[in-house]
Parts: C-alpha cells; structure tokens; sequence
C-alpha cells in the first residue's frame, strides 16, 4: 500500500511507528515523486571494532591522530568559519 505524505509532521509518525515487523514504507509526497523507506537495525559495532578488523583503516587513524599531534588539524568549527558561500558555487 502506497501513503501519501501531506506533511512533515505526517511522515514522522511513521518513521517513529516502524519497527523491525513494519521495516518499508512506500509513500509519495506531491510534487517530489515516490519514496521507499526502509529501516535498518542499528549496528552496535564501535569505530574501534572497526578500525581493529580493517588494517588500512587503522593505519588511517593512526596517520590521522600523528598529524593532528604534530599540528596539522583543525576542528570542525575552524573548518566551518573557514567557508563561505563562494566555495560551494
């Protein structure tokens, strides 16, 4: 069965009401098109799990913590100040 979403308000009651019986939702929202949602179990497995299953990724992390120590990284905030309007034309 296809819903037709009216409002945002809408769409989020059923995101909140899918579970993992009630896992697709196949909507339209007028003058977007057809949409398929389908909810995914949340996978607990930490970034350290990850990084210790993936050698290239490790090495990643690790070349990533060097440069930070030596000075060569910023913060997400110094990066967003460091934007403006003309670099995403």
């Amino acid at each position: 069965m296809m819903g037709k979403i009216l409002s945002s308000e809408e769409l989020m009651k059923y995101i909140f009401n899918m579970d993992s019986e009630n896992s697709v939702f196949q909507f339209s929202i007028p003058g977007k098109g057809k949409f398929t949602l389908v909810l995914q179990e949340e996978d607990v497995q930490s970034i350290k799990a990850d990084a210790e299953s993936n050698p290239n990724l490790n090495h990643m992390f690790k070349k990533s913590e060097e440069q930070y120590k030596k000075g060569f990284g910023i913060t997400t905030s110094e990066l967003l100040k460091s934007l403006s309007e003309k670099d995403f034309m």
